[in-house]
């Protein structure tokens, strides 16, 4: 009855480990399990050294370093585990809820009313994101989170719609003397007189940096777009 009694007693100090490891501070049970594995990991590179397997000891060695370096086994991080959701903040406003990850820095925001309630901020076009400015402008909370969602997530933005807007309001730059065909040049750095396929150049180029795709900003590479578009379609 030996066997019995030891696994009851494996059973309730499994248990007892696991309650306590539920009360204690996630990111401690993190960090010392990062350096149990990455301890193991390296005693069994060591060991498979000894008996000369040369091909087990670089593969495990390879998971030790990378789990005792970096923090990391794969995919998964070591460093980047919360319990709960608790590494995040929420903030809530009359039509905006944001909430930001400490971890990654990333900041994500929903709008709860308004003509566009329901969607999510990443999902508002230049035109979208304008007319939600405007409607929020009555409530100074949600005016800050929109801004530093803005800023966080659409660098540029205030450059591009005080462009925008000066060139709405100036009949097409008669008014204050802007040529739109120059600007379009300066925008893509280009020279008056550019031929198509200079224009499709500097507008690829231009675009490597910008594109909403490879975590740039949309508002400039809508800009480029339309620099782009009106020297082509001339």
């Amino acid at each position: 009855m030996s066997w019995i009694f030891l696994a009851a007693l494996g059973v309730l100090a499994a248990l007892w480990l696991i309650t306590a490891l539920r009360t204690m501070d996630r990111r401690l049970v993190m960090r010392a399990l990062r350096w149990i594995v990455g301890g193991l990991a390296a005693l069994v590179a060591i060991g498979a050294l000894v008996f000369r397997r040369i091909d087990i000891a670089m593969l495990v060695g390879a998971v030790a370093a990378s789990v005792l370096l970096r923090g990391r086994l794969g995919q998964f991080s070591f460093d980047s585990v919360t319990g709960g959701g608790g590494n995040t903040s929420k903030v809530n406003s009359r039509f905006l809820a944001m909430q930001l990850d400490h971890d990654t820095g990333e900041l994500s925001g929903r709008v709860v009313d308004g003509q566009f309630a329901g969607w999510d901020l990443l999902d508002l076009g230049p035109e979208e994101t304008r007319a939600l400015i405007e409607e929020v402008g009555g409530d100074a909370e949600s005016v800050s989170l929109l801004e530093s969602w803005l800023d966080t997530n659409r660098a540029g933005w205030r450059e591009y719609f005080a462009e925008h807007d000066t060139g709405q309001g100036t009949a097409s730059g008669a008014t204050t003397g802007r040529d739109p065909v120059a600007e379009a040049y300066a925008v893509l750095g280009l020279k008056p007189g550019a031929t198509d396929d200079q224009i499709k150049a500097a507008h690829r180029e231009l675009m490597k940096g910008v594109h909403p795709d490879h975590g740039g900003s949309e508002f400039l590479a809508a800009k480029i777009n339309e620099a782009r578009d009106l020297l082509l379609g001339r």
